[in-house]
C-alpha cells in the first residue's frame, strides 16, 4: 500500500523538524515547506493526500493557502493555530479547512486528528462503524427535498436541476441530515458521525461547515434549533 503523503507548511523550523519526524515514524511520506508560496508550489506538483498549514506563515498566509488549494482541489485539510479562541480559526474554517488542531499540540492528537479526516476521505479505511454508515448511505438513492436532490449512490448534489460543488465533508454532512430529514442532529453527535471525534470537539467546526453548506443548497434548508442543534427541512 502506498504511504499517505502529507504537505506539511510551518515556517517554525524546530516544530516543522519535530512534527515530520514524527509523522514520518508513524508512516507518513512528508514533504515540508516553511511559507505559504513554496506551500502552493508543492501542492501543485506533488498532490498530496492531506494539507497541514499553519495560519501564520510568511509570504502567504494559511488562510489565503487553504483558499487557494481549496479552489483547485477538495484535498483534506487541517489548519494549526496557536490560539484556540482566535478569529483565525473561524477564518480558516470559513476558507475550506476540514478541521483544526491547536499549538502546542500532542503528537498522538495531530496524528488521530489525520487519520480521522483520512478516514472521512477515504484513506487508510475506515473500520466497521465507518463502513456501516457508508452501507447505510448508498441505501437511500436519490433524495428530494423541495428543489434539492441527494444522489446518495453517485454522491451527487443537484440544487434546482444545477449541480452543487460540495466538498467530502460538507457532502457527509449533509447526508447525516438527509437520512433523518426533520430530526435535530446535536452539534456533539455531528462530531461523532462526521469528523469521527470519540472525544469532545470544539462545536464552531460544525457551525461553520453548516454555515458553508447553507450557502450552497439555500439558507432555509437546515434550520437551528437553538439549545439543541440543527435540522434538515423535509
Amino acid at each position: 500500500m502506498a504511504e499517505t503523503h502529507v504537505l506539511f507548511v510551518e515556517d517554525d523550523d524546530v516544530i516543522r523538524e519535530a512534527t515530520q519526524l514524527a509523522l514520518e515514524r508513524d508512516g507518513f511520506a512528508v514533504t515540508a515547506m516553511p511559507d505559504g508560496l513554496s506551500g502552493l508550489e508543492s501542492f501543485r506538483a506533488h498532490r498530496p493526500d492531506i494539507a497541514l498549514l499553519d495560519v501564520m506563515l510568511p509570504g502567504m498566509d494559511g488562510v489565503s493557502l487553504c483558499r487557494r488549494i481549496r479552489d483547485e482541489s477538495t484535498v483534506p485539510v487541517i489548519m494549526l493555530s496557536a490560539r484556540a479562541d482566535s478569529i483565525d480559526v473561524v477564518l480558516g474554517l470559513e476558507a475550506g479547512a476540514d478541521d483544526y488542531v491547536t499549538k502546542p499540540f500532542d503528537g498522538a492528537v495531530l496524528m488521530a486528528r489525520i487519520r480521522a479526516v483520512l478516514r472521512r476521505f477515504g484513506h487508510a479505511g475506515g473500520g466497521a462503524a465507518a463502513a456501516e454508515r457508508d452501507a447505510e448511505d448508498d441505501q437511500g438513492g436519490i433524495l428530494a427535498f423541495g428543489d434539492l436532490e441527494v444522489d446518495t449512490d453517485g454522491m451527487e448534489v443537484r440544487r434546482g436541476g444545477e449541480p452543487v460543488a460540495l466538498t467530502p465533508t460538507e457532502m457527509r454532512l449533509l447526508l447525516e441530515f438527509s437520512s433523518a430529514p426533520g430530526t435535530v442532529l446535536s452539534r456533539d453527535k455531528l462530531l461523532e458521525r462526521v469528523w469521527d471525534y470519540g472525544w469532545g470537539g470544539d462545536t464552531r467546526v460544525v457551525d461553520v461547515h453548516v454555515q458553508r453548506l447553507r450557502t450552497k443548497i439555500g439558507q432555509d434548508r437546515i434550520e437551528t434549533v437553538r439549545g439543541f442543534g440543527y435540522k434538515l427541512k423535509g
